[in-house]
């Protein structure tokens, strides 16, 4: 540690030197002295991963001076470790190109996590060097080698440092619990509290488990960890019954939204102050790099390019848009059909009856609302097949699982249910699968109101279906990261 940072802060090279939460001096020290205090906390040790990081940051030789790349290089560092994590900043001159050195600590400041490098991490961080670059109309390089063959993340997939969730340790928890062969669940139990984990027994026998800092337990059940995380199930695993249950990947955290710029001297008129204009100004800065950076990335950068991709998106929701139209209509119409249908079978032997007893009159006054049903079913059914031969029930039921799942995933099918030849939700916990596949669908949108914000009422939807139907979630997440990946094929080979 000491002698990367003695190169850093080597006066020979250095041109400007700043830090956060440390003096660079004595940066060794109290990196180490957090890290101290991390193990006494936590009771792990320290030598264990990384004891720091280090990151390189060159600009375009005469476009800066160093302490213009010094203040980049902050700030860099600073939203790169979102203020949790001792850093300094060393920019040194002794090259054509001025360049940063930046050096933080793997432990954060608060001992709340260690930061632990990811997949794509390079990527992502390239991605933030290259915007803030761009808030500063400095270059960035146009096009970077990847010098990796691997495949790379979405940035809102990795952008950040995120440790796991509280769910997230207990499955780790019950895993590693799990391959030490417990003899039983009791033993189970108890090596759960020698990993550091406090057990709980709630009423009617449920189990949680509550970590180190944490506030609230997690119980041990399905609906909160995932399949193969019940106590039933754990309890069949140390039998031999069932293999270890599959860790779920943590659910990601979605790509920040590029917003729209702020019309400044509209909010001035309105009354807010000079602080407000000094705000929105950078805000409109970032937004415009945010953009310029998204166009580059995408190879938009030419004005004909643009618009043929606009055109072409636009082309395709009006086409979408079109199918899902058609395909509403022809369920509709099934639906309809196969109402009638039901209906006409459960009049016909009614009416049958009344042909039989030569249409008495005193048959008909006791079978009235019967035989009117009868005819409107009748009515109905030749409406709408227009004299066209009728269907099968079986037939007519596979046209409309076909048609529903054009428009609903038969994972999502199967939390509903048929009734009077629809497809039915429970209002409760079922409603929100279908509201979710409506908004995937852009068939509907999410409210923005008094009560919902942007997104706050798609994370409602998203929580309460990720509670009570992971496995439709589950499905979802894998259905919409294959669309993704053809997506991204499609467009290499174009």
């Amino acid at each position: 540690m000491e002698d990367r940072f003695t190169y850093g802060l080597n006066p020979e090279k250095l041109g400007a030197v700043s830090s956060y939460l440390c003096d660079q001096n004595t940066a060794p020290a109290e990196f180490l002295l957090v890290k101290s205090q991390y193990h006494a906390e936590t009771g792990r040790a320290v030598s264990r991963g990384a004891l720091f990081f280090q990151i390189r940051q060159a600009f375009l030789p005469g476009e800066v001076t160093a302490e213009e790349a010094n203040r980049i290089g902050y700030e860099t560092a600073m939203r790169w470790t979102k203020g949790k994590y001792q850093f300094f900043v060393c920019t040194h001159t002794d090259k054509a190109h001025i360049h940063n050195h930046i050096y933080f600590n793997a432990t954060a400041f608060d001992r709340s996590r260690k930061f632990h490098n990811f997949i794509g991490s390079s990527f992502a961080l390239r991605r933030l060097s290259d915007r803030v670059c761009i808030e500063h109309e400095l270059s960035v390089i146009q096009n970077p080698r990847q010098h990796s063959k691997g495949r790379f993340l979405h940035y809102g997939q990795w952008i950040g440092e995120k440790p796991p969730s509280a769910k997230q340790r207990v499955r780790l928890a019950v895993l590693a619990t799990l391959e030490k062969k417990p003899t039983d669940f009791a033993d189970f139990l108890r090596l759960m509290e020698e990993s550091g984990f406090a057990v709980k027994q709630g009423r009617g026998g449920v189990i949680s488990f509550l970590a180190p800092g944490q506030e609230k337990p997690t119980r041990l059940r399905a609906s909160t960890l995932g399949v193969g995380f019940d106590t039933e199930d754990i309890k069949a695993v140390i039998a031999g019954e069932r293999p270890l249950p599959e860790l779920p990947e943590e659910l990601t955290v979605p790509p920040r939204r590029v917003d729209l710029i702020i019309d400044i001297q509209e909010r001035m008129r309105q009354g807010k102050g000079p602080a407000y204009e000094r705000w929105a100004k950078v805000y409109n800065i970032k937004q415009m790099a945010a953009a310029l950076l998204y166009l580059r990335e995408h190879g938009l950068t030419d004005y004909a390019a643009l618009s043929a991709s606009t055109e072409a998106a636009v082309d395709r929701a009006h086409k979408l848009a079109g199918e899902l139209r058609d395909t509403e209509a022809a369920l509709s119409h099934t639906a309809q059909l196969m109402g009638a249908v039901v209906q006409y079978a459960k009049t016909r032997p009614v009416f049958d009856g009344y042909k039989a007893a030569r249409y008495s009159k005193k048959y008909l006054a006791q079978h009235e609302a019967e035989l009117s049903d009868y005819r409107a079913a009748k009515a109905a059914m030749s409406d709408l097949l227009g004299g066209a031969k009728l269907p099968k029930m079986d037939a007519l039921k596979k046209q409309r699982r076909e048609l529903a799942e054009k428009i609903f995933r038969k994972e999502a099918m199967g939390c509903a249910f048929i009734e009077g030849g629809y497809l039915c939700f429970e209002e409760d916990c079922d409603a929100q699968v279908a509201l979710r596949e409506l908004m995937d669908k852009k068939m509907i949108q999410a409210p923005v109101n008094e009560h919902f914000g942007p997104g706050a009422y798609e994370a409602v939807i998203n929580s309460s279906v990720q509670i009570h139907h992971p496995e439709y979630w589950q499905a979802r997440e894998k259905a919409i990261s294959e669309q993704n990946r053809q997506a991204k094929k499609k467009g290499r080979e174009r």
